[in-house]
């Protein structure tokens, strides 16, 4: 077990210091071999003491220390995880078979008992985990096999159930007041063994697990928030692999040890449909014809970014392969110097610059622009309320499940509960039901598209850009994920050559 200082956010003049005690391994030695520990900087530190029912189980996830009965492939379908397969009984209740000869790393044994455990923890716990917001859900066995059932269809549950949040742990983590210790419970190729706080983690190859076993010998793990320090680690060969480098860092790395990875995230101008000038769909029109998103990607992300010709991006391969010519769409009128108010927040630091220019493309257009600026706790209110005309968000189009019609529901339905746009058009909603109740596979991505389609028909949304995110590995590195819904990230796979 390593047992180091943690690399600490920082500013410029302080990297080089810091990183000198981050990391206990040289990532540049060249004398490294399959069983080096992989030393990891990742951005946010945990938040809620690696609960798998948080967003923490994403880190879980991510260093192959948890695992969950299903898994996705890069279509977002169902695959074999630690259930081998399954098949729906009835309208509301499925079967799972268990994977055999599955060891926790504490040496307990993998049944459907100890998953149904999990499942029936998740449902109690306090708060819920975001992938179980709405469903009502009970785990049970039948003989050898899990039995999970919802109140109503539910086509989605195997894909539900590949959240990381559903990681299933041994039955030791779960203590009797509902907190959750990853330590030791997981049952994936590297056993966590060490959390220190917000600063650092520790996991070992484990040598018991079910598949094929780790090619390195541990991950050492550093929380770093600063993602200038999590460039430099990389530069100076501190870091095998550093998660989230900053585009503005990201020029100063050698082209070999940074690749560039299309997130299901995307930079959307919402126009306030119910209220102001754009309730009028034609100076909708008039605003989306005045977007020039060659400006936004080439001046704001230095051209790291992926022009949007949807709500659904590249991070989403099928969408780009099926996606139809958008008709039926009107019109653009004339602003005639119609007023808005164009707003964003500064948590996301190019969102302030990407606002500034898209108000000098809206005047261009003939509109008057006053623009709004906060930090998103103190303006989501607001934003929510429909107190702005236009809205700059960067927006995650794909959710827990891996798939977007939670995303098209809560955006743009009626009743949806993040409808920036406050858009309530029948023919959207209908589209977004028939989207949720598809099945999945090829027919609920058709229908996903119909329903991407109804809302840009609308122009209540106009897409301006996919982002990417951008992942440092030294050039010894074998074998690391790059994943656009981050969930994978060091596999057993993985290892320093």
């Amino acid at each position: 077990m390593h047992h180091r200082a943690p690399l600490a956010a920082a500013g410029l003049a302080a990297v080089s210091v810091l990183l000198a005690g981050c990391f206990a391994s040289g990532a540049g030695d060249p004398a490294g071999s399959a069983g080096t520990r992989i030393e990891l900087a990742m951005m946010q530190p945990p938040r809620s003491g690696l609960s798998p029912f948080s967003d923490d189980a994403f880190k879980l996830s991510r260093w192959s220390a948890a695992e969950t009965l299903v898994t996705l492939d890069d279509n977002g379908d169902a695959r074999p995880g630690l259930a081998t397969e399954w098949r729906r009984t009835s309208g509301t209740a499925w079967e799972l078979t268990i994977r055999p000869g599955v060891k926790f790393h504490d040496g307990s044994t993998l049944t459907a008992a100890v998953a149904a455990n999990t499942l029936t923890r998740a449902m109690k716990a306090v708060p819920k985990p975001r992938i179980l917001d709405g469903v009502a859900l009970t785990a049970s066995v039948a003989g050898e096999r899990l039995v999970v059932a919802t109140e109503t269809p539910d086509p989605l549950l195997p894909q539900r159930l590949s959240s990381p949040q559903l990681s299933i742990l041994a039955e030791s983590a779960y203590a009797a007041d509902g907190k959750v210790n990853p330590v030791g419970t997981g049952s994936g190729p590297f056993r966590l063994v060490r959390v220190g706080g917000t600063t650092s983690a520790t996991l070992d190859r484990y040598d018991g697990y079910w598949g094929e076993k780790a090619k390195a010998a541990g991950i050492d793990v550093s929380f770093v928030p600063d993602g200038t320090a999590r460039a430099a680690a990389i530069r100076s060969g501190e870091a095998h692999i550093a998660e989230a480098v900053p585009v503005s860092q990201a020029a100063l790395l050698d082209a070999k040890t940074i690749s560039e990875v299309p997130m299901p995230r995307t930079n959307t101008l919402y126009l306030n449909t119910k209220s102001g000038p754009f309730a009028d769909p034609a100076v909708r029109a008039a605003a989306r014809e005045a977007i020039d998103r060659g400006q936004l990607i080439s001046g704001v992300y230095e051209n790291r970014a992926d022009s949007a010709k949807g709500l659904l991006g590249p991070a989403l391969p099928w969408t780009v392969q099926a996606r139809q010519e958008l008709t039926g769409r009107v019109p653009a009128g004339r602003p005639d110097g119609a007023t808005i108010t164009l707003a964003t927040f500064t948590d996301r630091a190019e969102l302030p610059e990407v606002a500034s220019i898209i108000q000098q493309q809206l005047q261009d257009a003939g509109f008057t622009v006053n623009q709004v600026v906060r930090e998103y706790a103190h303006i989501e209110q607001d934003m929510l309320a429909g107190e702005f005309d236009a809205f700059i968000l960067s927006r995650a189009t794909v959710l827990d499940s891996g798939d977007p019609v939670a995303y098209l529901k809560s955006d743009f339905t009626c009743a949806g509960s993040f409808n920036i746009a406050q858009l309530c058009d029948a023919g959207v909603d209908q589209a977004v039901r028939k989207a949720e109740a598809a099945e999945a596979g090829e027919q609920r991505r058709a229908a996903i598209l119909e329903a991407e389609a109804a809302v840009l028909r609308t122009d209540a949304a106009i897409p301006m850009l996919h982002e990417r995110v951008i992942q440092g590995d030294a050039t010894s590195v074998v074998g690391s994920v790059k994943d656009p819904r981050e969930r994978a990230l060091v596999t057993a796979a993985t290892h320093v050559k």
